[in-house]
């Protein structure tokens, strides 16, 4: 399955993540008891990703305390980028993601914080400039107390793909 460009070019989902200036990493390793994701029919759920690069956690603490939203934003993008990945790596290629269909965030934050739906959009927003319509989905946008290893965000998806 391609996707269509807004120039009316073609372009598959591993061009257009270049063209953004993106690449996706290494699957991550789970960091316990669990497998990065299960395909059953046509849906893959992937289990939940926390902002790790290269084996380390680049986003730790609360937002609205310890990070701002703009980097709670940066940590979705990268849970989007580790999930995209644990995606390829099940079914070889990601332009057989026929549709997002819900993201799920839990953010690491203060009190206080009133604003992880605008945390979470860094992953939505990212979903759609990759998969354009197909990346549009339902969401859950939470507050958390505490996250695994105190990272910022916490993603899971499910995402439907070719049989």
């Amino acid at each position: 399955m391609l996707l269509k460009h807004m120039e009316g070019k073609v372009m598959n989902v591993e061009k257009k993540l270049e063209n953004l200036g993106l690449s996706l990493p290494k699957p991550p390793k789970p960091v316990a008891a669990y497998i990065p994701a299960v395909k059953t029919g046509n849906l893959i759920f992937v289990s939940g990703q926390i902002p790790v690069v290269e084996g380390k956690l680049k986003y730790k603490g609360k937002v609205g305390r310890d990070l701002s939203v703009e980097e709670g934003y940066e940590a979705a993008r990268i849970c989007v980028l580790n999930a995209l990945s644990i995606i390829k790596d099940m079914i070889g290629s990601l332009d057989k993601v026929k549709r997002i269909v819900r993201v799920v965030g839990y953010v690491n934050c203060s009190d206080d914080f009133e604003e992880p739906h605008k945390v979470v959009n860094g992953a939505s927003e990212l979903l759609v400039e990759i998969f354009g319509e197909k990346g549009r989905h339902a969401r859950l946008a939470l507050g958390s107390n505490t996250l695994p290893l105190g990272a910022a965000i916490e993603l899971e998806m499910i995402v439907e793909v070719e049989e």
